[in-house]
């Protein structure tokens, strides 16, 4: 803007010293002046003159280049816009069923969203109206020429009133741009965690039923005998059970945003508003009765680990025991027949002892491989969401990236466009100025000589005179 608002003073103050030159011209002022200043002065003038108009030439061209493509864009998008929203309709508000209610909701959103636009619309035809008219009025102005001060700063006043309105304009579109960008984005977000929640459903569905056929297959039911489980054990699966499973209830894309969230807090309250963001589906009172939820699951679990540390203690030091006791059976002397007797009872009960010691071995073993088979299935899927994450992360920075790099680009070339232009624009008035200290030293001279060719004829005269008397 600075640049078009030099270009357009340039021109008038060009305009402003051909017509003073002109008019002093058919005054006759600087009757003195030899034919070589006029000479001068006139090729100075086409010379600026010519420069001047190319300058606006190219502006002009280039302005026309913008224009059309800014407005093969905005077709562009205009047919995307009309597409879309047939679409939307085909889809949505033409359907009859279970969902008109939410049809008429979407509706009367829509048609509000309309009367905004329509108004928005409005109000931006009319500032570039009032803009478009003023310009008007300065190309007007700039046709009837007058060499006054006072048209001179009347000119300068619209222009400053023209450039004042564009930079108002451009700056309160900038502001709701800027904040369009902010909703866009975060409606995005939005979008997008609700589509990976939907993904994630189906995902954890098959997972679950695959983990579930693993653990049978591995780990029959009839074979886990309940009365044969700690006490802990029971509890924590008793509790998974009433509330919904390992997650509480919630899908699995929730409880893990959850989990992540409230680890970053380290379980402080202030991860609440976080969590909230990252689950634009779920209310406050969900996360905090997810969070009471979560915390008797942690106080459960650790219960069930050290139980189940306690019991393989146990079994160890049974094994331990019934070991000792064989090998105090075998060094016995069996001396009696009774005694023999009472050796086959003990070693049948030790064998019995062994074999159940074996077989609660085992039930353990299956637990523990059904625990670390689930597990393992766990680790896969966030090791997959994670790369996921991250692929997604990359593709972001490259596309900011390249975005940031033809934007600078842009304002390279736009920083050196201003640049020429002044330039130009210097170089005719320093033109315009060389030319009228010319013109002014040649009359100064101009009026000397003739000052001087004056004084010697009235000498002369007067010598002729003395020389008759």
């Amino acid at each position: 803007m600075a640049a078009l608002t030099t270009v357009v003073v340039a021109a008038a103050a060009t305009a402003v010293a051909g017509a003073v030159a002109g008019a002093g011209a058919a005054t006759g002022t600087g009757a003195g002046a030899t034919p070589a200043s006029q000479q001068n002065d006139g090729c100075f003038s086409t010379s600026g003159g010519i420069r001047s108009f190319q300058l606006q030439n190219w502006k002009q061209k280039v302005s026309r280049t913008k224009k059309a493509e800014f407005i093969r864009t905005a077709e562009k998008l205009k047919n995307q816009v009309i597409n879309i929203e047939k679409d939307k309709h085909s889809h949505f508000y033409n359907q009859k069923g279970d969902f008109r209610i939410e049809h008429s909701m979407l509706e009367e959103l829509e048609n509000k969203l309309i009367n905004s636009r329509k108004t928005e619309r409005a109000k931006i035809q009319q500032q570039l109206a009032k803009i478009h008219n003023n310009v008007k009025k300065l190309q007007h102005q700039l046709k009837d020429v007058r060499p006054t001060p006072d048209f001179v700063e009347k000119l300068r006043e619209m222009m400053e009133e023209i450039e004042n309105a564009i930079n108002t304009f451009k700056e309160e579109q900038r502001l709701i741009y800027e904040e369009l960008i902010k909703e866009e984005k975060t409606t995005n977000n939005e979008l997008s965690a609700i589509s990976r929640k939907i993904d994630s459903w189906a995902l954890s569905n098959s997972e679950t039923e695959k983990a579930f056929r693993a653990i049978s297959s591995k780990v029959p039911v009839d074979k886990v005998a309940p009365s044969t489980l700690p006490e802990e054990i029971l509890d924590f699966e008793k509790f998974l059970q009433q509330t919904g499973g390992r997650q509480g209830g919630w899908d699995d894309y929730d409880h893990q945003n959850f989990v992540k969230v409230r680890n970053k807090h380290k379980g402080k309250p202030t991860f609440m508003e976080e969590v909230l963001e990252h689950l634009p589906g779920r209310t406050q009172d969900e996360v905090q009765q997810h969070e009471k939820w979560y915390q008797k699951f942690l106080a459960l679990e650790e219960r069930k680990k050290e139980s189940i540390q306690n019991w393989k203690t146990k079994k160890q030091q049974k094994k331990e025991e019934i070991f000792k006791l064989k090998e105090k059976a075998d060094n016995i002397p069996m001396t009696f027949h009774n005694k023999q007797e009472n050796n086959q009872k003990q070693k049948e009960e030790q064998r019995k002892k062994q074999k159940l010691a074996v077989e609660a071995w085992k039930r353990q073993k299956r637990i523990e491989m059904s625990m670390k088979y689930a597990s393992q299935l766990k680790e896969e899927e966030e090791k997959e969401k994670k790369q996921q994450k991250e692929r997604q992360r990359q593709f972001k920075l490259k596309l900011l990236l390249e975005s940031y790099t033809q934007q600078k680009k842009e304002q390279e070339e736009i920083l050196r466009l201003e640049k020429e232009i002044r330039e130009k624009a210097e170089k005719a008035e320093k033109r315009k100025t060389a030319a009228d200290e010319i013109s002014r030293f040649q009359e100064r001279v101009s009026k000397s000589v003739s000052q001087f060719l004056n004084a010697k004829h009235g000498d002369i005269n007067f010598q002729i005179q003395f020389s008759k008397n």
